[in-house]
């Protein structure tokens, strides 16, 4: 029956024009054939063909898997047809728009042309405005030839000013696209500039604070552990363009990055062809460390800060545009495409970090749980009263020294707020010691080196308790008294610190305390380092006033009745240094001519 059926439909093929619709195939290996009438080579049975008046509906067989199809109505088809070509020819139209544009930047008319792509965001979709400016900034920047600084700088400076005013996906999505080339083109032995292209890129995404040293930092942990002659290269490129700017941002980092370098041109001395390449990264490198810009050939740091000085004209927010900077790591980037974009509000994420960072907040729990009860009760008594604020009290009790007590505390991960909590617990800490305990300066020494964020909350902090003094116990101010003085001989904090003291409206507690600090700032000091730590406050206009003010305060109140309270040695030591810091204090004044 289905032999006789078939003919009779398919000797007239203009039945089948009039149909209503069409079967679509999800298998692109399908096509009509396939519903047709079976091959003789095919055994019968294998698909049933049934037909309704024009229409022929297949059933597979047991023995054959046919891919599921399904039915677009012609409106519908004809509809999706018209929505592709108009989005096409909209795409096209803003391609060139944006073109146009890109083609006629230059520093002069930046300010017009950031403002017309500002317009053309708000007019467009984000994602075609992000796709198609990364497109075009790609095409004329990654080239197989070095292209120019200042037209590297103008392109990205643009992509920061829409960063900062726009919103924080514009820079995200091109430097994401940006370092997945870079990464794809050090993987391949690519002959060309390319990769120096997107390198000069990236540093100046770094330069016009799109993105963190962290990212960074992370390229030249990785061209370093490769270190070949064409990452050495790259790491002398980069090195020239941000090196001062992350010694600036994070010199520990710097330096434990020109260590590695150095262990690893040791190890590898005998692989490398051009050694004189590797002397010269490593001079570079201690250049950077040594803060010596003479040292680096070809180093012009005024192109990048006029740049700057225009950024800061051209963006609305009043900041300084740190505040949305990326803090991205390489990992992150190379991996947004299977765990998400955590860096960008709004965007689905399923990574691993967010697993890593519960774990670690387990771990930590943990970690406070298996202390004794007695310490935890102790923290209760101190009124530490936060999570945050007992983790911190732990962590100082249990340490074994400050330097196990200041990695420990950097492990908890606190951020902005929380890290303040460090610096209020150990200050707190020193001052309820019944007698002065040195690891809590030598702590606090630690975390200023560290990063200068912590050295101003301690300035902060111990202004808050200069402030209080006639409230601090004896024992506290004794404290106090010892920490300051510890903190100021060690260069952790400048001897500003004091201008907080008005010295027209001293009481008792605050002369005794004064007295107490210079006393043994003065005594305890080497004679260079007394020096140098007067003169630092010397050249500086604005701290006038607290020069003559410790000047008057040495001479008058510091030497008065010196020999009846001291022996006649110290007496003579403490003469002789206050003479050498008030001649400090005096070196780089300005002087009056007439």
């Amino acid at each position: 029956e289905d032999d006789e059926e078939e003919p009779e439909d398919a000797s007239d093929p203009s039945e089948g024009d009039g149909v209503e619709g069409e079967w679509e195939s999800e298998s692109s290996s399908s096509s009509p054939e396939d519903c047709g009438v079976p091959e003789a080579s095919e055994p019968p049975g294998e698909e049933e063909v049934v037909s309704f008046g024009t229409l022929f509906y297949c059933f597979p067989g047991k023995s054959h898997d046919h891919s599921a199809t399904k039915y677009v109505p012609p409106q519908v088809r004809k509809a999706q047809e018209t929505l592709d070509d108009k989005k096409r020819e909209e795409l096209g139209r803003l391609k060139k728009m944006v073109n146009g544009l890109i083609n006629r930047l230059s520093e002069p008319n930046l300010s017009s042309i950031s403002g017309q792509m500002e317009e053309l965001y708000m007019a467009n979709s984000r994602k075609d405005m992000n796709e198609t400016l990364t497109d075009i900034l790609m095409n004329a920047c990654v080239t197989a030839v070095a292209m120019p600084a200042r037209l590297m700088m103008e392109h990205v400076l643009l992509v920061s000013i829409l960063h900062h005013n726009v919103g924080i996906e514009v820079g995200a999505h091109f430097l994401e696209a940006v370092v997945k080339k870079f990464d794809e083109l050090c993987r391949s032995d690519a002959e060309g500039k390319e990769c120096e292209n997107l390198l000069a890129l990236i540093a100046h995404l770094y330069n016009f604070h799109v993105v963190h040293s962290l990212l960074i930092f992370d390229i030249l942990k990785k061209l370093v552990s490769t270190f070949t002659e064409k990452e050495i290269e790259l790491i002398l490129f980069l090195l020239k363009n941000v090196g001062f700017s992350l010694r600036k941002d994070d010199a520990l980092a710097l330096k434990e990055l020109i260590t590695e370098a150095q262990r690893k041109a040791n190890t590898a001395e005998k692989k490398l062809q051009d050694q004189a390449r590797v002397r010269f990264m490593l001079e570079t490198m201690l250049a950077l460390r040594n803060n010596d810009m003479r040292k680096i050939p070809g180093y012009d740091p005024e192109p990048v800060e006029k740049l700057r000085k225009l950024q800061r004209t051209l963006v609305h927010s009043s900041g300084s545009g740190k505040e949305t900077q990326l803090r991205v790591s390489l990992e992150s980037l190379l991996s947004a495409d299977q765990v998400g974009r955590w860096w960008i509000v709004g965007s689905s994420w399923s990574g691993a970090p967010m697993i890593n960072d519960t774990n670690s907040k387990t771990q930590q729990k943990l970690h406070i749980g298996k202390v004794s009860s007695k310490i935890m009760e102790l923290a209760r008594k101190q009124r530490m009263n936060t999570d945050i604020r007992r983790s911190i009290f732990c962590v100082l009790m249990t340490s074994e020294d400050f330097l196990d007590a200041f990695e420990k505390l950097l492990k908890l991960g606190l951020k902005d707020q929380q890290e303040r909590e460090i610096v209020h617990v150990i200050l707190y800490c020193c001052l309820q010691e019944k007698t002065y305990n040195p690891f809590y300066a030598f702590l606090a020494n630690k975390f200023c080196e560290y990063e200068r964020r912590f050295q101003v909350t301690f300035q902060f902090s111990i202004w808050d308790k200069i402030r209080d003094l006639e409230n601090l116990s004896a024992t506290a101010i004794s404290n106090l008294v010892s920490l300051l003085a510890h903190l100021l001989r060690a260069k952790s904090l400048p001897l500003s610190v004091l201008k907080v003291i008005e010295f027209s409206e001293l009481d008792k507690p605050k002369v005794r305390f004064l007295r107490q600090v210079l006393s043994m700032l003065l005594i305890k000091t080497d004679a260079e380092e007394l020096s140098d730590i007067f003169v630092r406050i010397s050249d500086n206009p604005k701290l006038g006033m607290l020069r003559e003010s410790l000047k008057l305060f040495l001479t008058h109140f510091l030497l008065k009745n010196v020999q009846a309270q001291k022996s006649a040695e110290e007496a003579s030591l403490l003469k002789e240094r206050v003479e050498l810091a008030t001649k400090a204090l005096q070196a780089k004044e300005p002087k009056l001519k007439l």
